[in-house]
């Protein structure tokens, strides 16, 4: 069994897909995902709540792409944290059909 890459000083190496160069952006070689992405709901002191989307495996850059292309199609705020894409309001339901589309296995976590 090849050991993992824990480290490389190869500029083009990609710690998300573990190749170089990296093949996160092409969706025909995107990595394959060992476990469904996960969407949950979770509310805060305030009241209100984020839409959490946890365990997708993917570039950091094209986190944010994917984040950004969402809260322009939702019309709400969001941030990524700690590799978790975060978004403001319960949006479970159009998150979930979007990473659908895009090939991913969904599976909704809590209510």
């Amino acid at each position: 069994m090849p050991d993992k890459v824990v480290y490389s000083s190869d500029p083009r190496f990609c710690a998300a897909c573990g190749r170089s160069p990296c093949v996160c952006a092409d969706r025909t070689k995107r990595p394959k995902q060992p476990e469904p992405v996960r969407v949950s709901f979770a509310r805060n002191a305030k009241g209100s709540g984020v839409t959490r989307i946890e365990r997708l495996i993917m570039h950091p850059r094209l986190k944010e792409e994917l984040l950004s292309k969402l809260k322009r199609r939702l019309g709400c705020g969001g941030t990524v944290s700690d590799g978790t894409l975060e978004l403001q309001g319960d949006h479970r339901d159009f998150v979930e059909g979007e990473l659908e589309k895009e090939g991913y296995r969904v599976r909704r976590v809590g209510g």
